[in-house]
């Protein structure tokens, strides 16, 4: 079993039913065990700015499937849950991206790990760093604690 960690979001619909949802299908799957889940951070959106606000997760899991099945179950949990993708960085009602996976360094056509983003953008940062501080995050050899730059745009959301 590998280490993992992936980012959760969506601002289409019941945003936290869709994050639960998309949590349950991920722990009902035989080769993943959900380790820890974040609490849940309401996000101001990111490039396109036209849309509502995001909720957002992180979550460890253990898994026995390769970065890439693991990418493709993620594709089919999204699928499931109605996500469209008609414009990039825009409203959807779930989102599912490998952040981490073990120390791994995964550059290829479908699929970049770690997250080539996710060290720029705090509602990543925040919600990992809540279940993975002491991560290394293997570009930079850096803890994942040491990375986190605090944003008041990113607060923990009260259901």
């Amino acid at each position: 079993m590998v280490d993992a960690y992936l980012g959760l979001g969506g601002n289409i619909g019941d945003r936290e039913a869709q994050l639960k949802a998309a949590l349950a299908q991920l722990a009902n799957h035989a080769q993943i065990e959900v380790i820890a889940v974040s609490p849940m951070y309401e996000t101001k959106p990111v490039g396109y700015v036209e849309q509502p606000d995001f909720l957002n997760v992180c979550v460890h899991i253990q898994t026995s499937l390769t970065p890439h099945e693991l990418l493709e179950v993620g594709l089919a949990i999204e699928a499931n849950l109605h996500r469209v993708r008609d414009v990039r960085w825009g409203p959807r009602t779930i989102d599912i991206d490998i952040l981490l996976y073990a120390d791994c360094i995964i550059e290829t056509q479908t699929l970049m790990v770690p997250h080539p983003r996710m060290t720029e953008r705090a509602f990543v940062m925040i919600p990992l760093n809540d279940i993975a501080s002491d991560v290394i995050e293997p570009r930079s050899g850096r803890a994942i604690h040491t990375l986190v730059t605090p944003d008041a745009t990113v607060v923990r959301y009260k259901s």
